[in-house]
């Protein structure tokens, strides 16, 4: 049954307050919601214990609770990740949520080889870590939850998570969702557990406890070498700063429509979007064209210095700028832009700190190339050496396969708005993330599972 916006409002101020320190001082108990990290990974671990006995199929039954829970929540957990981190799109974090629900891989994607001979029959099966160590950003806090217990629980684990402590509540209610599934499915409670005020600390305890083989981190660089240096196997995401270059062989209209769409996307905030734009000299003025057709405001350099000082406060990322809209950012310089405007647009230098810098927010620097060779050069320079993202628009198949093996990203999408990476518009299953820094790619099942030889000597081979 469809809501409108007023009943999600009220909705949304119900479950916060829900959510609030009663007059006690303590929290109304979630599911799967602790006062203390060691009493979360004692539960988890004996929910793992349960969750390891349980057959594909009732994993499967599992996943297909959160998966209808998701869907039944997206509006809810869309409005509460706004308004309690106060970034992104609700719209945008609807079909974030949906997109999980549908295409992150369950079961299905964890398959056993086999060999079969005169030796006999050896096996080579997925099997769970154990219990799994999450830590998951504010950009995507709900969506990193329920998209990384899917893939955890089809593998058999169960998993702890040390949220963003800007994004508790909604972060909770997720994993309180979880295990409602798992409950009802047949399964355990406590598959997925986390703390009430998750800090530095609780994650210190999460990083060293002898009960968590595997650390999985979704955030920035400061995250990932931490997790790294922890002396446990780590997956980890890390820092991007995605190019989208154009060379003069594109549709540019269409390039155009596609980079405003990726970069707008819930505002900027995932990894994977268009950061800044590469284009060759050409067709750079067309491409201008195109993008302010499809709502991008050109600052001049006076406003582009006032931007400068705003969301690079002192050299450092204004958190209080991340995830906003073109429109917000806009007016906090004084302009007042008309309500068609989704992105902000500018020329410069590729050192420029506007575009040098991730920002997560929907400010594009252009950045002109003589040729699709310097193009390259400044594009690769521009990723600094990430692997995690990048984007091309071009009809030139050489052309884009020399920029995809120079920048060697995980991610490369090609003619098409960045999101298509995560099958929004594109193949592919979805994922929140991106494990470019440790190699994994896009994760799913599969990547939170351990190979297990099974070997039966002259035996089994029926031949």
């Amino acid at each position: 049954m469809a809501v409108n916006e007023a009943q999600v409002q009220d909705i949304v101020k119900q479950v916060l307050l829900k959510l609030q320190p009663e007059s006690g001082g303590s929290e109304k108990k979630l599911s799967g919601v602790f006062e203390d990290m060691d009493e979360a990974i004692n539960a988890s671990k004996k929910a793992q214990a349960v969750m390891q006995k349980l057959s594909m199929d009732c994993r499967e039954k599992i996943i297909k609770g959160i998966r209808k829970k998701t869907m039944e929540n997206a509006e809810l957990l869309a409005k509460m990740g706004v308004e309690e981190t106060g970034m992104g799109n609700v719209g945008h974090k609807i079909l974030k949520h949906q997109l999980l629900a549908e295409k992150t891989p369950g079961t299905e994607d964890i398959a056993t080889t086999a060999w079969s001979g005169d030796r006999g029959l050896t096996l080579v099966e997925m099997g769970p870590f154990g219990v799994i160590g999450a830590i998951t950003p504010c950009t995507n806090p709900s969506e990193t939850i329920l998209c990384n217990s899917i893939g955890m629980i089809a593998g058999g684990n169960t998993v702890v998570f040390n949220p963003h402590p800007a994004a508790i509540r909604v972060s909770n209610f997720a994993v309180n969702l979880v295990n409602e599934a798992s409950v009802e499915a047949g399964g355990p409670d406590n598959i997925a557990v986390s703390v009430l005020k998750p800090t530095m600390a609780t994650s210190e305890i999460m990083l060293k406890h002898r009960n968590i083989p595997l650390i999985v981190a979704t955030g920035g660089p400061g995250v990932v070498t931490t997790v790294l240096s922890s002396g446990k196997r780590g997956i980890g995401a890390g820092a991007g700063n995605p190019p989208v270059l154009v060379d003069e062989t594109a549709d540019i209209k269409k390039a155009a429509e596609d980079i405003v769409n990726g970069c707008t996307f819930d505002n900027n905030l995932p990894c994977i979007a268009e950061k800044e734009i590469v284009a060759v000299n050409p067709i750079a003025d067309e491409l201008k064209f195109y993008l302010q057709e499809n709502g991008c405001y050109e600052i001049s350099k006076e406003e582009q210095d006032k931007l400068t000082n705003l969301v690079l406060k002192d050299n450092r990322l204004n958190r209080k700028c991340v995830g906003k809209d073109a429109r917000t950012l806009l007016s906090m310089i004084g302009i007042s832009p008309t309500e068609n405007i989704r992105c902000i647009i500018f020329e410069g230098e590729k050192e420029d700190p506007l575009i040098a810098e991730e920002l997560m927010m929907p400010i594009l620097g252009i950045v002109r190339a003589r040729d699709i060779d310097d193009a390259i050069e400044k594009a690769v320079w521009l990723e600094h050496g990430n692997r995690h993202s990048a984007h091309m628009h071009s009809k030139n198949v050489d052309n884009i396969t020399r920029f995809g093996k120079a920048v060697d990203t995980a991610i490369f999408v090609k003619n098409a708005p960045s999101y298509a990476a995560l099958g929004f518009g594109g193949e592919g299953f979805c994922t929140f993330t991106i494990a470019s820094r440790t190699g994994e790619g896009l994760t799913s099942a599969r990547t939170f599972t351990k190979q297990r030889r099974c070997v039966m000597s002259d035996s089994l081979c029926i031949r």
